[in-house]
């Protein structure tokens, strides 16, 4: 975009990060821009029930308890995923595309088609209209990326059920923008927020399912009526996200979205908690999950992998706090999503346990599963303190983690910790070698540089 000096952007992409990654450029740039998602999956069938890729590891879990044979482990395999498209319940690349509409940078109900549709060709045609529109208006990301755009995406997240993954982005997004968006932010609005779409992990239904059901603009203005969105925001029709949806109306034959009035749960699917164990904050998913408290002695493991050969191994005990370390944007580097641990658990059918670490997680991630803790290990953070044994408690009702262990003794092992020669990753040359230097923490969006606050010109204005 820079290199030739082109005058507008139509960005396309398809899964989890590239999402974010897209509409992170085009605030970036700030030129006239339009995102169209790639589109979602359609469901797999198996005994006629919708199957998602969340099924396929879940049965690696149940394989490994002895739940079921590995003829029907290979069938969920094999069945799950039909197609084309993006992973299909709204795990983080469904999340980040309802976020695309919802904070204005894609057409509205753009995101609803699944990936094998053409007819999504209409919307790919419409979105080169629109941003010809943009030009002549010279209408900018960053004019409809405002500080209230990026609270109606969180409320957005937060009534879907969305991806813990929308916590770490939304930041980073703002930040691209100079406006200052943290996890506290967005977990703030989460607790303020009904949680209306009953969509998997949580909830019952498939993304296929919700474009049936008047996809995001359903969402939008059952929201709006409620009174959690602001409808004066600016959105790449040229229009108010309020004129976008003057004209929706709710429909009685869909059990996908509910009324505001009637809510799965009154707060938000995802919630943010503090405390000694993490006093940057961390994320847990709270959408369709009981168990939200938990007290129990720390088991803790230097990196995933470890963790998951102990998990597939039955290698812990019910009621166990599973920690996972050095795996953060710097210790990782790059925050890997834990998804085949925390499904593995799942589909082994133990409810009695929980997961945290610093490194992050899968937007098909269910369970009692905490991610983000900060500070991070690899900077000293409390969970590089953590020792077998030491008790941790967790209340995602009030929003507090707690490592029950004396300051005094915590003091002690900070010190000898200091002594020790600083963990060394497998990455210590090249792209993720710089990467890791210079990344910031999860709370504030991983991000790598300084943002739109240091800017001393937008490149669009050369």
């Amino acid at each position: 975009m820079r290199g030739h000096g082109y005058d507008a952007l139509v960005g396309v992409a398809g899964c989890d990060k590239s999402l974010p990654g897209m509409m992170m450029a085009m605030l970036r740039l700030n030129v006239p821009s339009v995102f169209i998602y790639g589109g979602s999956i359609l469901p797999g069938r198996l005994d006629g029930k919708d199957l998602t890729v969340q099924d396929v590891f879940e049965a690696v879990g149940q394989f490994s308890a002895g739940a079921i044979s590995e003829e029907r482990l290979c069938q969920v395999e094999q069945h799950a995923c039909p197609g084309d498209g993006a992973c299909g319940g709204q795990f983080t690349a469904n999340t980040m595309a309802m976020v695309s509409e919802a904070i204005g940078l894609a057409l509205p109900l753009s995101s609803a088609l699944p990936a094998a549709y053409l007819d999504r060709d209409q919307f790919a045609r419409a979105s080169g209209e629109a941003v010809m529109r943009l030009i002549e208006n010279n209408i900018r990301p960053r004019d409809i990326c405002t500080r209230k755009a990026f609270e109606n995406a969180a409320v957005v997240i937060a009534a879907s059920g969305g991806s813990t993954n929308g916590g770490l982005h939304l930041p980073a997004m703002a930040h691209e923008c100079g406006i200052e968006f943290t996890l506290r932010d967005f977990a703030e609005i989460c607790a303020r927020t009904p949680y209306i779409a009953d969509l998997k992990p949580g909830g019952r239904f498939v993304a296929k399912d919700m474009g049936e059901a008047g996809g995001t603009p359903m969402l939008l203005k059952t929201l709006l009526e409620g009174g959690y969105l602001h409808g004066d925001v600016m959105t790449v029709t040229g229009k108010t996200l309020a004129e976008n949806v003057a004209d929706v109306r709710w429909r009685d034959d869909q059990e996908v979205i509910r009324p505001v009035s009637n809510p799965l749960s009154p707060t938000g699917g995802v919630v943010g908690l503090w405390g000694s164990l993490a006093p940057d904050g961390c994320i847990t998913k709270v959408a369709g999950l009981k168990h939200t408290r938990h007290r129990g002695p720390a088991r803790v493991f230097d990196g995933e992998d470890a963790c998951f050969a102990a998990v597939t191994a039955r290698d812990y005990k019910e009621g166990d706090v599973l920690v996972i370390r050095y795996e953060g944007p710097k210790g990782g580097p790059g925050m890997r999503e834990m998804l085949a641990t925390t499904a593995a658990l799942y589909g082994q059918g133990v409810e009695n346990i929980a997961l945290i670490t610093d490194g992050r997680f899968s937007g098909a991630t269910r369970g009692l599963c905490i991610g983000h803790v900060g500070p991070e290990a690899a900077a000293g953070g409390p969970i590089a303190l953590v020792k077998d044994g030491d008790i941790i408690t967790i209340d995602a009702d009030a929003g507090t983690i707690e490592l029950e262990v004396d300051p005094i003794e915590l003091e002690h092992r900070a010190h000898l910790l200091a002594q020790e020669p600083p963990r060394q990753t497998n990455y210590q040359t090249g792209a993720i070698w710089k990467f890791a230097q210079g990344v910031g923490p999860a709370h504030l969006g991983a991000v790598t540089h300084p943002g739109a606050k240091a800017e001393t010109h937008v490149y669009a204005d050369l």
